[in-house]
């Protein structure tokens, strides 16, 4: 079901959010070659402590019998892996890496989700583009996320940017409603078509998140049965906001 947010509930949805925000702040200021995505994992637990939320992503549970629930406090996904990474003392980040990082801070029962993608020291013309454009897309995307707008607007918007500027979307996996649950409805897919799905209305709260591969779109899960790769080794970005769909221009809440 759909949740339209009150005034108040908007309030502690902008309080979560400007802790993610903060929290990634914090992260890519930590992020070097030499470091592990354990070390960038109790960074942002802390920077979140600090505000007085919790990590949400800690102990989500995973929902398949014999596979744990998620250990870390973010998502910290290396080159080829997409999403879901799981923070490592043995994960070192090296010279020409690329990071995503996925975190949601949860206070006073509401979420605020948002992820980026950053380089470690200088990348390629190749995967500064693939960045670029991941970043982008969502921007393309949130110009179709107002009130009387179908989903289907926002989605095709960003699937036709990433595929004319030669990259793949993920097509398993999509962004999501947000509030007092993580993931609500309704579902945001990165390509479709125009003029399907829900319409959008003022007061909901939506984590837009395009996940963006340089070559096909193919992925594999791994063992861990959390960490989501490409399937043919080439990298991925990953660019998410939490907005706020109000009766003009949406919101971005996951900023200062």
């Amino acid at each position: 079901m759909v949740t339209i947010k009150s005034k108040q509930e908007i309030e502690k949805m902008r309080e979560a959010c400007k802790i993610a925000y903060l929290a990634q702040e914090t992260v890519e200021k930590a992020i070097k070659p030499g470091i592990s995505t354990w070390e960038l994992d109790k960074i942002a637990e802390n920077e979140m402590i600090k505000y007085g939320a919790i990590p949400a992503e800690k102990g989500y549970p995973s929902g398949v019998k014999g596979v744990p629930d998620f250990p870390g406090s973010i998502c910290a996904s290396i080159n080829d892996e997409v999403i879901h990474g799981i923070p490592s003392k043995n994960a070192i980040l090296r010279e020409g890496d690329i990071v995503s990082i996925d975190l949601v801070a949860y206070k006073d029962g509401f979420n605020g989700d948002c992820a980026r993608t950053y380089t470690v020291g200088k990348v390629d013309k190749e995967t500064q583009k693939l960045i670029e454009i991941t970043k982008q897309s969502f921007f393309e995307g949130i110009k179709f996320a107002k009130k009387g707008n179908r989903i289907g607007d926002v989605s095709h918007a960003i699937g036709q940017f990433v595929e004319k500027n030669g990259f793949s979307v993920v097509k398993e996996f999509q962004g999501h409603g947000i509030g007092r649950q993580m993931h609500e409805d309704p579902g945001i897919p990165n390509y479709g078509k125009e003029g399907r799905g829900i319409r959008l209305e003022s007061g909901m709260t939506l984590a837009i998140e395009p996940m963006v591969i340089a070559g096909s779109d193919g992925i594999l899960e791994l063992d861990d049965g959390w960490t989501i790769i490409t399937e043919d080794g080439t990298k991925s970005a990953h660019y998410e906001n939490t907005i706020l769909i109000t009766e003009n221009e949406p919101e971005i809440l996951t900023k200062k």
